[in-house]
Parts: structure tokens; C-alpha cells; sequence
């Protein structure tokens, strides 16, 4: 099955995915468990299509850069709530992978609607943001690899030194 057959049959519960950004949930738990709930639902939709390698490993992003591809050929004929959704699922799947390597907490970015992990304060700052690489991938740039774009973003985080101020986009 083609992850462009499987994307259509969760348009209704991509209607119900849409991650929203309120006073309320703009920082802390409330956007952790946001992103860690949009994270866990990309597993559960797309382990099968990824062949059980949805792990939260580093690893585990060449088969998000896979699925990527692919509904790469078809985000044109995608209805916009649809790319939306699967930009935010799979977004927010890469941030609780860069997370769950290396700690950190979640912020909203408000100028570009979107989570934003941020690892090493106040030593250090390496952050990284997701939805806008996604999208890009799903416009078949394949300039917006994630492997190569999480593989950045993890030694600078890995390397880092006091001082350090780094925003992985």
C-alpha cells in the first residue's frame, strides 16, 4: 500500500490533528504533550507503511525521509488540510526523535505557527523546528532531506559549547 492510497483514508482524522497554538499550550506541558500525542499518532499510522522501523531512532528518519518521497508525488492532488496534517504528524514525530536523543523542551515559534525543541539551556542553545523541512520534503525538494537535516542538528547539539546559539530550520 502506497502511503498516497493510506494518506486519503485518514482525511477525517487528520481534520481532528490540526495542532493549535493558544496561550494555554504556547510553551510547556501542554505543548509537550501536543507534540508527543501528534509524534505517537504518526507511529501508529504509518508503522505498518514503514516497516516497523518507527522507533524514535535516529535511524528511524530514513524511514520518514522515505515515506516523504513518496507523498512527495502526489502533495499536489493532496487536499490542503491533508498536507497540513501529515506536515504536523510527521514534524512533530522528528522533534520527540531529537527530544528523546538528546532532552530539551518544546516552544511555540509563534512568527511561523510551529514547536520548536530547544536543547542545552542555559549552557547552550541548539534548537531545532520540523514543519517547515517537512513541507519542504513534501514538495519534492529533496534539498530538504530530514536524515541529512536531523544528522546537522544532532552533532551540533552532541558538540556544542557554552555559548553556543543554533536554530536547525
Amino acid at each position: 500500500m502506497t502511503l498516497f492510497r493510506f494518506v486519503p483514508a485518514l482525511a477525517a482524522l487528520f481534520a481532528l490533528t490540526v495542532m493549535e497554538a493558544s496561550p494555554a499550550s504556547a510553551q510547556g506541558p501542554d505543548l509537550a504533550a501536543q507534540v508527543c500525542e501528534k509524534a505517537a499518532l504518526a507511529v501508529s499510522q504509518f508503522q505498518a507503511r514503514a516497516g516497523g522501523r518507527l522507533d524514535y531512532s535516529e535511524q528511524s528518519l530514513a524511514a520518514v525521509e522515505e515515506m516523504l518521497a513518496e507523498a512527495s508525488e502526489y502533495a499536489k492532488e493532496m487536499p490542503a488540510a491533508d498536507v497540513k496534517a501529515l506536515v504536523e504528524l510527521m514534524g512533530s514525530y522528528i522533534l520527540e526523535v531529537g527530544r528523546r536523543q538528546h532532552g530539551g523542551t518544546y516552544q511555540w515559534h509563534e512568527a511561523r505557527s510551529q514547536p520548536v525543541l530547544v536543547v542545552g539551556p542555559p549552557k547552550f542553545s541548539v534548537a531545532m523546528m520540523t514543519f517547515d523541512k517537512v513541507r519542504g520534503r513534501l514538495s519534492g525538494n529533496s534539498a530538504d532531506n530530514i536524515v541529512f537535516f536531523y544528522e546537522g542538528f544532532s552533532a551540533r547539539a552532541k558538540t556544542a559549547s557554552p555559548g553556543t546559539n543554533a536554530l536547525f530550520v
